[in-house]
């Protein structure tokens, strides 16, 4: 999102570092480092400058967000649904 939350981002002394950009079960998911291109799993992460709460409070807003959107054309049918991502979690 180059928000600057990622580690050594300009706004990570701040705001913290962004919790997708250290998660690193995720990492490759999408294509991503870490979580970053799978936000909408990680509780904690930003959005319109508040930062969001748990996975089950935010995923709906997270489906409606630009960069989920662009995230699920861009993989087309690759696209992981969030069921998928919870295993890699555990």
């Amino acid at each position: 999102m180059k928000c600057g939350r990622e580690c050594g981002g300009e706004k990570a002394k701040e705001l913290g570092v962004c919790p997708a950009a250290s998660h690193t079960k995720l990492d490759s998911a999408h294509g991503g480092k870490n979580a970053g291109r799978v936000c909408w799993v990680v509780a904690g992460t930003m959005c319109g400058g508040e930062v969001q709460g748990s996975f089950a409070k935010k995923h709906n807003d997270c489906r409606k967000c630009e960069f989920y959107q662009r995230v699920k054309k861009e993989e087309g049918p690759n696209f992981l649904i969030t069921l998928d991502l919870t295993e890699w979690l555990k």
